[in-house]
């Protein structure tokens, strides 16, 4: 007979919970850089000189064609033997945002292609200048196209924070092996994080796709 005892697990929930704040923190910071870093990437690709297309280009299929894991540890691992020293939070922090930023930048990049060519000529032909057309007529429609992908991709982004753990971020999946390590209620240490990320993927989808149109296109769910 299986026994389980969820409640040596629920014991530790300030262990859980601070795991949930690094996780949720690590996220709601790498989001908004890897969204800016998106958007000047898209541009780049988009508008760009040819020069500046290929080194994008060169960025993005670096970080999209290597997994995720070998990209903390270069940053984690690799860059103090360039005398750059991270602590793992930060590590953690400059991964997570560079892969979004890669991915992101492909998103957005569909997006601004697809734009009809009539709308850059009418934008053009009241006098806006190229930042201006690319800003206030271009990019809103281009994020309200994309929306649902990128929310999936910040979903993707965030929990990949379970990985983090792996340089010792104390992030959730770090909370639940080390209380595994305390008590070996593997399955049920396991089971309870598995629950967390699950209701907080679902609550970050929903919330995003609410806050999307109003922080990005200006009202109405995007289609």
């Amino acid at each position: 007979m299986i026994e389980f005892d969820f409640g040596a697990v629920l014991a530790e929930w300030p262990l859980l919970l601070r795991g949930l704040a690094w996780t949720v923190g690590l996220t709601v910071i790498a989001v908004p850089l890897g969204l800016l870093i998106a958007t000047l990437g898209a541009w780049a690709r988009a508008c760009g000189s040819t020069a500046l297309r290929r080194g994008v280009g060169v960025y993005v299929e670096l970080l999209r064609n290597t997994p995720f894991i070998v990209q903390l540890f270069f940053v984690f691992f690799g860059l103090p033997a360039l005398g750059v020293k991270l602590s793992p939070e930060a590590a953690s922090l400059i991964a997570m945002t560079l892969n979004l930023g890669a991915y992101g930048t492909e998103i957005l990049r569909a997006g601004i292609q697809a734009a009809p060519k009539g709308q850059w000529e009418a934008a053009q032909s009241l006098a806006l200048g190229p930042t201006q057309v690319f800003t206030r007529v271009i990019l809103p429609p281009a994020f309200k196209r994309v929306w649902p992908a990128m929310t999936s991709q910040i979903v993707i982004v965030m929990l990949g924070t379970a990985v983090c753990g792996q340089i010792s971020t104390e992030e959730l999946s770090y909370a639940a092996n080390l209380i595994h390590s305390r008590n070996f209620r593997a399955f049920e240490a396991t089971f309870v994080a598995l629950a967390i990320y699950l209701a907080l993927s679902l609550v970050t989808r929903r919330f995003l796709l609410w806050a999307g149109p109003k922080w990005f296109f200006g009202g109405g769910r995007p289609s």
